[in-house]
This record gives C-alpha cells, sequence and structure tokens, in this order.
C-alpha cells in the first residue's frame, strides 16, 4: 500500500498546541527506533450506526494526526457487522464529516464487510483446530451461564461436539437451514477465565437482514469482536488505538490473532474517551433524541454531533484545537463544556467578521437630521485582521437599536439610553433621548433622539463633553429581517448521563430561543449558509441551512463570553 498524506497541509495537526508528546506517540517512537516498524499505520474504525460526535473527533484527531505526523497514512473502514442497525447515510454522513475536520484517508477507504468471505474462512480455521464450536443454547442461556467476576462461567452441554459435527452445522448455518437466534458459533476458550469476554465468546450468529453493501449473500453475520483485529491485520494496521472500554477486550483481540494465519500483528492500545459535561455521548441515547424529536435531526445544532457543531458554526479548527488542548492520557475524566467554548471563540474571535444586527428591536428616529439623507459610514470588519479591510454601512434618521439598551427609569451605573441620555452609536454619531413613545399597553415602541453633527465617526465633540457608553443600530431603511435561533446546551445538568436519573428528564426547556423580526445591516443580505459572523455586542453567529434569500436565517454559535460560569456563580 503507498503511503498518502492523511490531511490538507493547511490544516493543523492535533500537536500543533501540543508542548510534549503523549503516550501513543512514545510507544510509537520506540517502535520505530527498534526498528519493529518503519512507519506506523493506523485506521479509524466508526460503525455506520449513527452519526459521529465530539468524542469521535478525538479519535479521528488522534489517528489522523499521528499518520500527518509520521508521513505515514491513516485508514479509514467502517466495521459494518450489524446490518439492523447500518446505513448508508450513516456511511455518507461519517466521510463528509471527517473531511470537513481536515483530514482525508486518499485512497484507503474499507469495509469489514469486504472481509466476510476470509472471515467466515478464519471461522472455519479455528473449527477445524477444535478452537470453536456451535452452540444451540438461547441467547438468555449463552447470558446466564457466562457466569459473572466471582463466580465461573459453566460450559455449554453442546461444547464438545466433534469438528466434522461443527463443520456441518456451521456450513448449515450459513445456508440458512435455521431460524435466526437459534444457534451461534462460539470460541472455545475458558469459561473459568477471570475476564469475561475470554468465557467462550460468540463469533457468528444468524441475523437475516439486508446488508448495505453486501446485500443478502449472507444470513450470517461475525461479531464486533471477531472481526475488528483481523481487519487491522489484513490491513496491516501497525497501531490499533481505542478507548478505555476496549481495553478489556485486549486479550481476545489478541488471542484471534495468535490463533490465526492473520498477515500481520497490530499493537492495540487504548486511551481515555472525550467526555464532556452537559451532553451525553451513547449513540443509543442519541438517537433516541433524535426518533423521539426532542430535537430535530442528528444535526440540530445542540447536539453533540460533528454535523450539529458544524451547522451551529463551530469552526472545524477549534474542534482540532479543544482536542489538542485536552490531550491523549490514560485516565478518564469530565471536560468542561465552556473549554471547547472558548476553543470557538478564539477561532471565531480571529477570523469572523463583524457586522451589526438587532435582535429585539426598538425605533429610533432622529428628529434634528434631514428626512430623506442617507449617509455611508466606514465601520472596521475585524479589529483582530488589519487586512480584513471596512465596509460602508448606511445612517439615516430611522434605525434600531436593542431594546435592552434604553430603560425609561434607568439606575445610575446604567450607561446606556435613557430620558435625557447621551450615548455614542458605533461608529456614527452621539445621540440624546428627548422623549419616547409608548403603545396602549404601556410600551415602549419609539425613542425621539437628537443627534451631535460634530461627532461623525462617533468622536469625541469638540466642547470635550464625555459619554460612557455605546450602542450599535441598523439603518431602518435599509435593514434585513431576519429570525435568529439562540441555542444554549442541551442539557441543564452537568452530568445528565448518570445512572441516578434519566437523561431525558434534564432536558433543557431553554436551549432553544427563536427569535422573529431581527433585524441586519444589509451587508448581511450576501450571507453564505455556513458563513460566521460576529453580531457585535451579541456574540458569533452562522447563517443556517433553513436560510433563503427572502427568509434568512441565523445560528447563534457561541456567546462573546461564558454566561453558564456567571448562572453558576450566581447559584
Amino acid at each position: 500500500m503507498s503511503d498518502v498524506s492523511s490531511s490538507p497541509s493547511s490544516s493543523p495537526s492535533p500537536s500543533d498546541k501540543r508542548d510534549s508528546k503523549d503516550f501513543i506517540r512514545e510507544i510509537i517512537d520506540a517502535d520505530l527506533a527498534s526498528g519493529k516498524h518503519s512507519a506506523p499505520v493506523t485506521r479509524f474504525p466508526p460503525e455506520p450506526n449513527g452519526y459521529l460526535h465530539i468524542g469521535h473527533a478525538k479519535s479521528i484527531c488522534l489517528n489522523f494526526g499521528i499518520a500527518k505526523e509520521y508521513g505515514s497514512r491513516c485508514h479509514l473502514r467502517f466495521d459494518d457487522t450489524n446490518p439492523s442497525k447500518e446505513e448508508q447515510e450513516y456511511v455518507d454522513s461519517i466521510q463528509a464529516d471527517i473531511r470537513w475536520l481536515g483530514f482525508d484517508w486518499g485512497d484507503h477507504l474499507f469495509f469489514a464487510s469486504d472481509y466476510f468471505d476470509q472471515i467466515y474462512a478464519w471461522a472455519v480455521t479455528l473449527i477445524r483446530d477444535g478452537k470453536a464450536y456451535v452452540d444451540d443454547q438461547t441467547p438468555e442461556d449463552i447470558r446466564s451461564n457466562r457466569g459473572n467476576l466471582t463466580e465461573p462461567g459453566v460450559n455449554s452441554p453442546f461444547r464438545d461436539r466433534s469438528v466434522e459435527e461443527n463443520l456441518a452445522l456451521f456450513e448449515a448455518m450459513r445456508a440458512g437451514n435455521f431460524p435466526d437466534g437459534s444457534k451461534v458459533l462460539r470460541a472455545k476458550i475458558d469459561m473459568a477465565h477471570a475476564n469475561l469476554n475470554m468465557r467462550d465468546p460468540v463469533l457468528y450468529r444468524i441475523l437475516r437482514a439486508h446488508h448495505h453493501r453486501s446485500g443478502d449473500k449472507w444470513c450470517i453475520y461475525p461479531m464486533y469482536d471477531f472481526t475488528h483485529g483481523q481487519s487491522d491485520a489484513l490491513e496491516h494496521i501497525t497501531h490499533s488505538l481505542c478507548t478505555l472500554e476496549f481495553e478489556n477486550h485486549r486479550p481476545l483481540y489478541e488471542w484471534f490473532l495468535d490463533n490465526l494465519p492473520v498477515p500481520s500483528h497490530p499493537r492495540q492500545i487504548e486511551f481515555a474517551r472525550l467526555n464532556l459535561n452537559y451532553t451525553v455521548m451513547s449513540k443509543r441515547k442519541l438517537l433516541q433524541l433524535v426518533d423521539e424529536n426532542h430535537v430535530s435531526g442528528w444535526d440540530d445544532p445542540r447536539m453533540p454531533t460533528v454535523s450539529g457543531m458544524r451547522r451551529r458554526g463551530y469552526p472545524a479548527e477549534a474542534i482540532r484545537n479543544f482536542c489538542a488542548t485536552i490531550g491523549i492520557t490514560k485516565f478518564n475524566g469530565t471536560n468542561d463544556f465552556a473549554l471547547l467554548e472558548n476553543a470557538v471563540r478564539e477561532v471565531m474571535n480571529r477570523d469572523a467578521q463583524r457586522r451589526m444586527a438587532v435582535l429585539d428591536p426598538i425605533k429610533v428616529t432622529i428628529t434634528n437630521y434631514p428626512e430623506d439623507q442617507v449617509e455611508e459610514l466606514d465601520v472596521i470588519n475585524n479589529p483582530e485582521d488589519p487586512n480584513a479591510g471596512t465596509r460602508k454601512v448606511p445612517f439615516c434618521r430611522e434605525l434600531y437599536i436593542e431594546r435592552d439598551d434604553f430603560m425609561e427609569d434607568p439606575p445610575k451605573k446604567f450607561f446606556r439610553l435613557g430620558p435625557g441620555r447621551e450615548v455614542r452609536f458605533r461608529c456614527a454619531y452621539w445621540l440624546k433621548c428627548e422623549d419616547f413613545v409608548k403603545d396602549a399597553e404601556g410600551k415602549v415602541t419609539e425613542l425621539l433622539c437628537t443627534y451631535d453633527p460634530e461627532t461623525r465617526g462617533g468622536e469625541n465633540p469638540p466642547d470635550g463633553r464625555k459619554v460612557k457608553g455605546t450602542v450599535h443600530w441598523v439603518s431602518a431603511r435599509h435593514a434585513v429581517p431576519a429570525e435568529v435561533r439562540v441555542y444554549d446546551r442541551l442539557f441543564d445538568h452537568a452530568n445528565p448521563d448518570s445512572k441516578k436519573r434519566n437523561f431525558l428528564d434534564h432536558i433543557n426547556p431553554a436551549s432553544l430561543e427563536i427569535l422573529s423580526g431581527c433585524q441586519l445591516e444589509p451587508a448581511l443580505a450576501d450571507a453564505k449558509v455556513g458563513d460566521s459572523i460576529q453580531f457585535e455586542r451579541l456574540g458569533y453567529f452562522c447563517v443556517d441551512p433553513d436560510s433563503t434569500s427572502d427568509a434568512r436565517v441565523f445560528n447563534r454559535t457561541v456567546g462573546l463570553r461564558d454566561s453558564w460560569a456567571k448562572e453558576q456563580q450566581r447559584g
């Protein structure tokens, strides 16, 4: 197999922010120094039974990152051994997510189902060697006879069948002569083994289900444990990297490799999975959220899926940086959601164009401004990027500002608009509130203000007076209407996945607020789906795929600062 770059040269690897090598890279360095391997070959092996989430992103960054650093290759292999839960939709979404994260597998795309003939042949090898047998016990009997951590298992009454009988039964299983669940093929290892995974594990089960690749060719399918290691061996993977829950499976992984004529012997190495508070990572629970309509789909911006984060506006670089920051260890822990959000802010603060938007508008009329006059004011696109330049923003007699930038009876330390108060309108003029208008219900609907023409561009007036407040605004005549979806954390409890509670009980009722009638500066009329923008003073937002030329929709990606930390301090 030829080497291929694992990611575009412009995409930073997960090591870019690491000061020292983690234990996996130290193992790889030792293997290379000893001559055991000339280069590491890794793989990312998802099961196509759901969309990828942020936990998978850590594994993607690790496996593809190692390949990039060492000038080698990383395979993408779908471990598609359970057709009843797998779909082509998931295969497609996984490939799209990995590419979006900045990685590529080149020509090294594989499916475990491509190896089914070889896996079957190796099952026959184990039977011929007296190391596998067909068991007629029910799944319930197999489970109950397995024993537990303190008691050994009980041998199956079918464990001592002859090689000839097992071969004939296994062939009949493949031929479809038995109903689903009536027989399984098991390895003959040790029913008293301290590791429960070694107590005659099931290798094959009868399952009549249409496979997304092999169709109806098979009515028996290999178990994950009997496929994964042999697939690694067939692909000449050198370092099989997986999360800690597979540590107890390693003896079985190695038993299969030791007892079969495989072409290579990969080394399994476990690392701590990515856990994030205020989320659930179980595919089963994520699917439940989708199926029960608690969210709009796998790509709902509140979901911890890669597609959900992309739709919410998270930059791929921010996710890579987050994975690099938390690092690779052997110890499980839970990461703070705020750390991920800070990684997002860091990238977006550097890259996002600034625009003005008013989400809860109140009208401002400048009574001493000419009715038909329109000025084009220069406004900086991004103070973090001098090369971003400026844009022209129209200013006229009627404007919109945020409703909470005005108070009818403001306290002393409220530095925005109130009766008789003067503030700076960003990059425009100083305005003073002279009066206001209310509707029949007593709600303020309009502010009547005057402006100082000596303060164009927001400059201080010649008479030396001062103001402490600056507000953003949008020209009412030129404003672009939009819907804005304000997303927050899907769960209101830091550990919604605790066994002591039903995770659905902790869905945050304030995780989505839909704001209609928002008013945006006209430059946002040309924003494209996926574009990331900082709405000045409000947060970071992106254009949602639901957006059209007639109905623009923006998602809040993240606020300008961590509002949850403040809530916790108040609590």
